[in-house]
């Protein structure tokens, strides 16, 4: 049976039919593994991020070596470069596997088990306050902070 609304309960079916619990103790081990996977997916987000910083900013040096720090004028026409570069593939891997956890988190929650959704967002808080708070936190502001995006 699927629930429809929140409940708490340690009987739960998680993302496939051989993932359920049946005891307080698999519910604690499925709890923690949310958690983690909550956390790991901050990390690979900041790993995106950070990935993306670095590529545009190479990208966006000037002939004299200086950094252009206009971003809203900097264009991909004129960027130089080739358009199909092993960078782009690899931000492109990392936005596949950051969206295919967002995704796994998301339909994780809508197991509709109030326990689950606790250690998902709390792991979620966890993981932005060990990798994504820091001081460069002005700098990649621009990107979505959406769990799923």
């Amino acid at each position: 049976m699927m629930h429809m609304t929140f409940y708490w309960g340690r009987k739960v079916t998680l993302l496939f039919d051989s993932w359920s619990t049946d005891s307080w103790f698999s519910y604690s081990l499925t709890l923690i593994a949310c958690l983690l996977f909550s956390v790991f997916y901050q990390y690979m987000e900041d790993r995106r991020l950070r990935f993306k910083l670095l590529s545009s900013s190479a990208l966006r040096n000037n002939a004299d070596g200086a950094v252009d720090t206009t971003p809203l004028l900097y264009t991909k026409i004129f960027a130089g470069g080739s358009r199909w570069n092993l960078g782009r593939f690899a931000g492109s891997a990392l936005f596949g596997i950051n969206s295919a956890l967002g995704y796994f988190l998301m339909l994780a929650i809508m197991s509709f088990n109030a326990g689950v959704f606790v250690a998902i967002v709390f792991g979620l808080a966890v993981g932005y306050l060990l990798f994504r708070s820091g001081d460069d936190e002005q700098v990649v502001v621009v990107d979505n902070p959406c769990a799923c995006a």
